[in-house]
């Protein structure tokens, strides 16, 4: 089921979507203050691509450790992004997920709209990883 889901996911979007994270992070790469945001972009990215039997967590979580991600300096890098970019970007998930939620065969792709806009909001001490 999940490689159905992530298939139609593919063709109705998540390619574009994945993409635009890409683009996204190469061009924060080509600046050093943007270095941090890149790699979170990068994480996004292959969520985007590909969300069905996957997660978002802290980094925390998967580590059991706080490191800059997820400390003080994380918080700091999160309102950053929040006032620059996270705010629009979370928004436009939020927009196409009321959309995919209007119709009862979308709601799983809603909810997977609805978690790219929560990392949209603070991408920087999350990760993706395989659900279990």
């Amino acid at each position: 089921m999940r490689l159905l889901l992530n298939i139609l996911w593919f063709i109705f979007g998540g390619w574009l979507s994945g993409l635009l994270w890409l683009l996204g992070g190469l061009v924060l790469a080509l600046t050093i203050v943007g270095l941090p945001y890149a790699a979170a972009a990068w994480r996004i990215a292959g969520f985007a691509f590909w969300p069905f039997g996957k997660e978002i967590v802290s980094r925390q979580f998967v580590t059991g450790e706080h490191d800059i991600g997820t400390g003080p300096i994380g918080l700091v890098l999160n309102i950053i992004w929040f006032i620059f970019a996270g705010w629009y970007i979370a928004l436009s998930h939020i927009l196409i997920a009321i959309a995919e939620a209007i119709t009862i065969i979308g709601l799983p792709f809603a909810f997977k709209d609805l978690q790219l806009a929560q990392i949209a909001f603070a991408p920087v001490g999350k990760v993706v990883v395989e659900k279990r």
